[in-house]
C-alpha cells in the first residue's frame, strides 16, 4: 500500500513562518506529480502549490511569492515553506501525489490525512 504522510503544521503568529513536509511511502515505485490543498471551514478545498517530477511548479495566486513547493525525488518527499501568513491562511493542509504502486501499470493520486495551520492575527 501507499501512504502520504504530513508533518510540520502548527500555530503562529501572522507574519511568521512554517514548513511543512509530505512523505510517499510504502509500495511506490515512481512519483509523479505533488501538490499541497488546503482547506478552511466552510470552504471549499483549493489547490495551494504542485510541483512536476521535473520540478515544474505553479502556485494559488494568493500564495505566490510567499510560499515555495520543492521536493526531493529520491526520498519521495514534498515540501512547502510558507511565510508571511496571513490569518486567511489558516487551513487544514493536504499532500496528495500521483503515485505508481510497484505492482500497478498505472499510477492513482493518493492524499495524506491533513496537517492543520493556524496563522493568529
Amino acid at each position: 500500500q501507499v501512504q502520504l504522510v504530513e508533518s510540520g503544521g502548527g500555530s503562529v503568529q501572522a507574519g511568521g513562518s512554517l514548513d511543512l513536509s509530505c512523505v510517499a511511502s510504502g509500495t511506490v515505485l515512481r512519483v509523479y506529480t505533488m501538490a499541497w490543498y488546503r482547506q478552511a471551514p466552510g470552504q471549499k478545498r483549493e489547490l495551494v502549490a504542485q510541483i512536476t517530477r521535473g520540478l515544474v511548479t505553479d502556485y494559488q495566486d494568493s500564495v505566490k511569492g510567499r510560499f515555495t513547493i520543492s521536493r526531493d525525488n529520491v526520498m519521495n518527499i514534498a515540501y512547502l515553506r510558507m511565510s508571511s501568513l496571513k490569518p486567511e491562511d489558516t487551513a487544514l493542509y493536504y499532500c496528495t501525489a500521483d503515485v505508481q504502486p510497484i505492482d500497478q501499470e498505472n499510477y492513482r493520486t493518493y492524499w495524506g490525512r491533513g496537517t492543520q495551520v493556524t496563522v493568529s492575527a
